[in-house]
């Protein structure tokens, strides 16, 4: 099975993949992964202020923030994974992407803000189940 693993590096990143490794008849490590960070743009107001091998450069060291602790966890859990940096909005990157790339299942953590938190905030899970057309795992 071919399964995108969303994270941003925060603690429920860090929840939901020791979770998954730590349940093997969830999925198991027989399955290809992509971890996948997303980078939120900067305002085009800021950014046009910017040469672009500079903001280049944000997002390829706010991704590497991002991925290389999941690395090196995931390089102890003898898994096939492919790691992506991109940059976007993250609820409709996550989705694209896995539209696109023809992923099996989406995993990803979710911050468990309620109701109305989610419409004060946002959520980007939200966003992925209302994008996405593969199935989604919210881990808690």
């Amino acid at each position: 099975m071919k399964i995108l693993l969303a994270v941003d590096g925060s603690h429920v990143t860090k929840r939901m993949l020791s979770y998954i490794a730590a349940h093997d008849e969830l999925l198991g490590p027989k399955n290809q992964f992509c971890v996948l960070t997303v980078v939120t743009p900067v305002p085009t107001h800021a950014a046009r202020f910017l040469e672009r091998k500079v903001l280049d450069d944000y997002y390829r060291e706010e991704g590497e923030k991002v991925l290389q602790p999941i690395q090196a966890f995931l390089a102890q859990q003898n898994w096939t994974v492919t790691y992506s940096n991109v940059t976007g909005h993250p609820g409709e990157t996550i989705a694209s992407m896995a539209d696109a790339e023809h992923f099996d299942l989406v995993v990803m953590g979710t911050h468990g803000h309620s109701s109305v938190g989610n419409v004060l905030l946002g959520s980007v899970a939200t966003g992925v189940l209302s994008r996405c057309e593969v199935p989604v795992l919210l881990i808690r």
